[in-house]
C-alpha cells in the first residue's frame, strides 16, 4: 500500500544548502526563520498524513458526481476543507493587507507538494485560488480588490482560470468567448470553456472566475484578449453571496486520473463581470500569475515522486524473492528482500534523485520568485525574474516528465501487485499524468523556451543560469574534496554551451529546427539545472557528514546516483539536437 510521511530532515537541509534563510533580510519576512518554517511544513505534514492521506483512496474509487448541474465533492473533502481553512493555509503566502500572512512565497511551494502527495484530486480544489488573488491583485481595480481578496484569501472563495475552449487550447488567439460593454461598467460574458478545474463545487460560498474573452472591438489574435472577472454569485450591497449570475457548469469530465477533482464545461450566458486590467491585454494581466502557478504546479509532479519512493521503498525493504547474486543477505529468512537486487536499486535511487533533487531545483527557482518580489535592489529584482521567466518551462517540464516516470518506476518496484488497484500505485500514474499536458502540454514548453525565453533581451536570460553555474563552479575549482561534483558541472555546462550554439545556427537557416530541437535542448538545460543543485547539495552534505551520518551519506550517495547514472542521458539529448530537423520532417504528411 501507499505510505507517506512528511521529509521534515529533507526540508531543512535544503532550506540551509540553498540560503532560504537569506529572505529573512526582505522587508516583512523577517518572520521567516528556520525554526517558524519548520513548524509551519511540520503542521502541512501533519495535515496532508492525517487528514488528506486517508481520503486519496476513497476519492479515486467514488470520485466527483454531477447531477443537475451540482458536483458533488467525495465524501470528506467538505470536512477537509474546513479544516483547511480553519489552519489558515489559504492566507499562507497572501498580502497582509487582506487578511495574508505575508509568508515567502517558496512556503507556497512545499504546501503544494505535501498536498499533492497525499491527496492530489483535493489539492485541485485549492490551487487555482491562489493565482486568481495574484492576478486579481497585480491587475484589478480597487474596489474589486476589496470586495473579492479577502474572501479568495481566507478561503471563503474559491478561484478558478477559463482559458480553453472547445476549438482552442494553447492557441489562445482562437477564443470565441465575447464580452459586451454594459452601461454600468460591467460586461456581459457569453461563451463557453472547458478543462476547468474546480469549476463548480459546494465546499465554498462563491466562485470567481477569471475568463478569458474577448470586446467587440478587439484586434485579431491574441493582441484581442481581455481578462475578466466572474462570480457564480454576484455579491449583494454587504458583499454576501446575492444573485446566480449567469454561469453554469454543463457538465465534467471523465479523466484518466484525479477523479476526485472536477473538470469542468463552463457555461457563460450573459454572465455579469468586470474586466481585469486593460481591454485587449488580458494576456499580459493572467501571465502575472501563471510563472508562478505553472512552478506551483509542477510541485504535484515533485509529490508523485515523493510517495512513489516512499511507498517502493517500505515494499522493497519488506517483499522477499530471490537471493542476492553474491550470495544471500538474509540467511535466516525464505529469500531475501528485493531491495538487495541492484535493479530494485536502480528504480529506488532514480525516484529517491528525482525527487530530492527535483524539490531543491524548484526551491532554488521559487527563491528567486521571493527575491524578484522583495529585494530591494531593482536590478536583482530584474535579474531574479529573468531567471524565473527562463527556467519556468524547465522546471515544468522536468519535474513532471520524472514525477511521471517515478510512478511508473514505483508500479515496476511493486511487480504485478504495483498493477492492482489495492495496492495504490497505479493511481499515481494516473493521477501525475496530466501534469505533462495541462497549463501548456510539455511540448508547448519547450517552444516557449526556445523561441521565446532564449532570444529575450538579446539573449541574455540564459545567463541568469549559468552566471551562478560558472560561480559555484569557480569557488569550488581548487578543491580536491569536492572535485567528483564541480567536474561533472563542468562538462554539463560545456554542453550547454554547445548546444545553445548549435541550435541557435540550425535555427538560422531552417526555422523548423527551433521546434525539432526544443525537447532535447530543454532537457539539457534541465540537466545542467539539476547537476548545478545536486553539486550544491552534494558539497553542503559532505561538509556536515559527522552532524547525521546516516543522512547525510544517503545524500551524497543519491548525488554520485545522479551524477553517474542519469547526468550520461543528457548525451543523448545533446546527439538528438545535432540530429536536427530532417529526420522528423524528411517524411510527407500522406505517408505517415
Amino acid at each position: 500500500m501507499t505510505q507517506y510521511a512528511v521529509p521534515l530532515e529533507d526540508y531543512r537541509f535544503v532550506f540551509d544548502a540553498l540560503g532560504l534563510g537569506e529572505l529573512t533580510e526582505f522587508d516583512g519576512w523577517d518572520m521567516a526563520q528556520q525554526d517558524v518554517v519548520q513548524q509551519i511544513v511540520q503542521e502541512a505534514g501533519r495535515y496532508g498524513a492525517d487528514i488528506l492521506f486517508p481520503l486519496n483512496r476513497q476519492a479515486d474509487e467514488i470520485g466527483a458526481k454531477f447531477e443537475n448541474g451540482v458536483v458533488t465533492v467525495p465524501p470528506g473533502f467538505q470536512e477537509a476543507y474546513a479544516q483547511f481553512r480553519e489552519g489558515g493555509w489559504p492566507a499562507l503566502t497572501g498580502p497582509v493587507e487582506y487578511g495574508g500572512q505575508g509568508l515567502p512565497f517558496y512556503l507556497q511551494y512545499i504546501l503544494t507538494e505535501i498536498m499533492a502527495a497525499t491527496c492530489m484530486s483535493f489539492a485541485q480544489y485549492t490551487g487555482l485560488t491562489h493565482g486568481a488573488a495574484m492576478a486579481i491583485e497585480a491587475h484589478a481595480s480597487e474596489e474589486l480588490k476589496a470586495l473579492y481578496l479577502p474572501k479568495l484569501i481566507s478561503g471563503e472563495w474559491s478561484g478558478t482560470m477559463c482559458l480553453t475552449e472547445s476549438h482552442s487550447g494553447t492557441d489562445l488567439g482562437l477564443i470565441k468567448t465575447r464580452a459586451v460593454p454594459a452601461k454600468d461598467g460591467s460586461y456581459a460574458i457569453t461563451g463557453g470553456k472547458i478543462f476547468i478545474s474546480a469549476g463548480e463545487h459546494e465546499m465554498v460560498d462563491n466562485i470567481v472566475h477569471l475568463v478569458l474573452a474577448k470586446l467587440p472591438d478587439a484586434p485579431p489574435g491574441v493582441r484581442g484578449i481581455s481578462l475578466f472577472l466572474v462570480p457564480k454569485y454576484l455579491p449583494d450591497e454587504n458583499g454576501a453571496p446575492g444573485a446566480r449570475n449567469g454561469v453554469s457548469a454543463g457538465s465534467i469530465e471523465h479523466k484518466m486520473g484525479m477523479k476526485g477533482a472536477v473538470a469542468c464545461v463552463m457555461n457563460f450566458e450573459d454572465a455579469t463581470g468586470w474586466l481585469v486590467g486593460e481591454p485587449h491585454r488580458g494576456l499580459h494581466a493572467m501571465f502575472t500569475m501563471m510563472n508562478v502557478e505553472r512552478l506551483l504546479l509542477s510541485a504535484q509532479g515533485q509529490g508523485a515522486a515523493e510517495l512513489a519512493y516512499q511507498s517502493s521503498l517500505a515494499y522493497a525493504r519488506d517483499r522477499v524473492q530471490g537471493r542476492a547474486l553474491s550470495g544471500a543477505k538474509y540467511p535466516t529468512l525464505a529469500a531475501d528482500p528485493i531491495i538487495v537486487h541492484p535493479d530494485v536499486r536502480r528504480m529506488l535511487l532514480t525516484m529517491k534523485a528525482h525527487a530530492e533533487g527535483g524539490r531543491a531545483l524548484a526551491l532554488w527557482v521559487m527563491k528567486h520568485v521571493d527575491i524578484a518580489e522583495r529585494h530591494p535592489d531593482p536590478a536583482e529584482r530584474e535579474k531574479a525574474s529573468d531567471l524565473v521567466a527562463l527556467m519556468t518551462p524547465v522546471v515544468k517540464v522536468w519535474l513532471s516528465d520524472n514525477g511521471s516516470e517515478a510512478a511508473n518506476l514505483g508500479v515496476q518496484t511493486f511487480g504485478g501487485h504495483g498493477y492492482i488497484r489495492e495496492w495504490g500505485m497505479e493511481q499515481i500514474v494516473r493521477d501525475i499524468r496530466i501534469l505533462q499536458l495541462y497549463e501548456g502540454a510539455n511540448g508547448i514548453q519547450a517552444l516557449d523556451l526556445v523561441a521565446r525565453k532564449l532570444p529575450m533581451k538579446g539573449g541574455s536570460l540564459l545567463l541568469r543560469l549559468t552566471d551562478p553555474i560558472d560561480a559555484h563552479i569557480e569557488t569550488y575549482a581548487s578543491s580536491a574534496d569536492h572535485a567528483e561534483f564541480i567536474q561533472p558541472l563542468v562538462a554539463i555546462r560545456a554542453k550547454l554551451e554547445q548546444a545553445t550554439a548549435l541550435l541557435r545556427a540550425k535555427a538560422e537557416s531552417d526555422p523548423e529546427e527551433l521546434g525539432a530541437g526544443s525537447m532535447d535542448y530543454l532537457k539539457i538545460v534541465g540537466y545542467a539545472a539539476q547537476t548545478f543543485i545536486w553539486s550544491k547539495l552534494a558539497i553542503e552534505a559532505s561538509e556536515r557528514r559527522g552532524e547525521n551520518a546516516a543522512f547525510y551519506s544517503s545524500k551524497l550517495a543519491t548525488a554520485r546516483f545522479y551524477i553517474g547514472k542519469l547526468l550520461p542521458f543528457a548525451d543523448a539529448h545533446l546527439v538528438g539536437l545535432e540530429a536536427g530537423a530532417e529526420p522528423l520532417m524528411a517524411l510527407d504528411a500522406e505517408y505517415f
